[in-house]
C-alpha cells in the first residue's frame, strides 16, 4: 500500500484545486499547474480534510500511481503557494555567469567557442547574485530542476581539480592526481 497516497493532502489557504475529467488543476499564488491523472485507476475526491486519492483496485499499478500522483500532486501545491529554489555556483579561473535579459551567458573555459547562450523559459526567474552564483526560481518543480540541470551540464564538476558548474550543496569526491602515485616506484 502507498503510504503517501493515503494521506489526505492539505490545501494551504489561498490554494483552489479543481478536479476535472483526466487531470486536477492547482491555483496559487505563484501560478496555475496542471496534474494530470489516470481515471480508469484513481479516484480523487475533495474533503474537508483535503484531497483524498482512492485506488479503484489493488493492483500494483493502482498503488504505484496513488503514490506518484499524491507526490506530484504535493508538489504542485507547494510549488504554487511557496516554489522552489535552486542554487549553483560557479568554479574555476574566468569562470562566470552574466545575466542579460531573458538570455544567459554561461563563460566555463571554451575559450575557442565563447561563452554559451542559454534562453530562460517564461516561467522561471534568474538571478545572478555574483559572477559565480545562479539562483533558479519557479513555481513548477520538474522545469526548475530541468533547467538547472541543463546549466550544469554546460561544465560539469570534475574530480581532480573541482572545477565546474556544481549544485551549492553538492559535494565533489576529489581523485588524487597521477603524480601522487607515480611517484613511489616498486622495486
Amino acid at each position: 500500500m502507498s503510504r503517501k497516497g493515503n494521506k489526505p493532502l492539505k490545501i494551504p489557504t489561498g490554494t483552489t484545486i479543481e478536479i476535472n475529467e483526466n487531470d486536477i488543476l492547482v491555483k496559487g499564488s505563484l501560478g496555475t499547474l496542471v496534474v494530470p491523472y489516470t481515471k480508469a485507476l484513481l479516484e480523487i475526491k475533495q474533503t474537508q480534510e483535503g484531497i483524498e486519492i482512492i485506488r479503484r483496485d489493488n493492483e500494483k499499478r493502482s498503488n504505484i500511481m496513488q503514490g506518484t500522483i499524491g507526490s506530484n500532486l504535493l508538489n504542485a501545491i507547494k510549488g504554487v503557494t511557496l516554489g522552489f529554489t535552486k542554487k549553483l555556483k560557479i568554479v574555476g579561473v574566468g569562470y562566470k555567469a552574466i545575466l542579460s535579459g531573458e538570455i544567459l551567458e554561461v563563460h566555463a573555459g571554451y575559450f575557442g567557442s565563447g561563452p554559451r547562450r542559454v534562453q530562460i523559459p517564461k516561467n522561471l526567474k534568474v538571478t545572478v547574485p555574483s559572477q559565480t552564483e545562479i539562483v533558479i526560481f519557479g513555481f513548477d518543480k520538474q522545469l526548475v530542476g530541468e533547467f538547472t540541470a541543463k546549466i550544469r551540464d554546460i561544465r560539469r564538476p570534475e574530480p581532480y581539480k573541482g572545477k565546474g558548474i556544481m549544485y551549492s550543496d553538492e559535494i565533489i569526491i576529489r581523485k588524487v592526481g597521477k603524480t601522487a602515485e607515480g611517484g613511489k616506484k616498486a622495486k
